[in-house]
């Protein structure tokens, strides 16, 4: 298993020094430190952490809010740390986007665990989300092609599978996608209403 690069935040210093010993003691390497939601954003763009341990509690800007920043500016996984659960910060934290959440004071046996958990779900988020956007993307430029398709049968007089053709047959000679050729042919082809 790779050694966990990883980042703490946590307003409480004997708090951080505490979990560094023990993210330490599990073999992970801590590589920043802060102690309010503005420095998690900062070492975030600043560093590459595969995880982040965060304190709900924390000055100006909370854990939860840190979260969603940096799941905005640059997601990472987020395991959060509390004193106390209570429904409403649970809830919060899920809208962040936050990928763990444990209870306070820490025990060493759930820390790798929970890091592999969060760093697996973070993942198979990323990948849904990629292939959501793929697929939306997917759909627009079918769209796309079926216009231009429309187009050239009408304008044309062709068949929709040699309109098909054609936009196929440009996309390669002219080296462009499929929905590109098809959005300057609908360009070229409106004009001459």
């Amino acid at each position: 298993m790779p050694k966990r690069k990883i980042i703490i935040i946590d307003d409480n210093a004997d708090q951080r020094f505490v979990l560094k010993g023990l993210l330490t003691n599990i073999g992970c390497d801590v590589i920043g430190e802060g102690k309010s939601g503005l420095d998690a954003v900062a070492l975030m763009q600043e560093l590459s952490p595969d995880a982040v341990f965060m304190d709900v509690k924390l000055p100006g800007m909370d854990g939860i809010e840190a979260a969603t920043a940096i799941n905005r500016l640059k997601p990472t996984p987020v395991i959060l740390l509390t004193a106390k659960k209570d429904e409403e910060t649970i809830k919060r934290a899920v809208e962040a986007g936050v990928m763990a959440y444990l209870v306070k004071p820490i025990r060493e046996e759930e820390l790798l665990p929970t890091i592999e958990l969060a760093i697996s779900r973070f993942n198979e988020f990323q990948a849904v989300s990629k292939e959501n956007i793929d697929l939306k993307e997917t759909i627009e430029a079918r769209k796309v092609i079926e216009r231009a398709k429309g187009f050239l049968m009408e304008k044309e007089g062709l068949s929709e599978r040699d309109a098909f053709s054609r936009i196929q047959r440009l996309s390669m000679d002219k080296r462009r996608s499929m929905k590109e050729i098809a959005e300057i042919l609908i360009a070229a082809l409106e004009e001459r209403k």
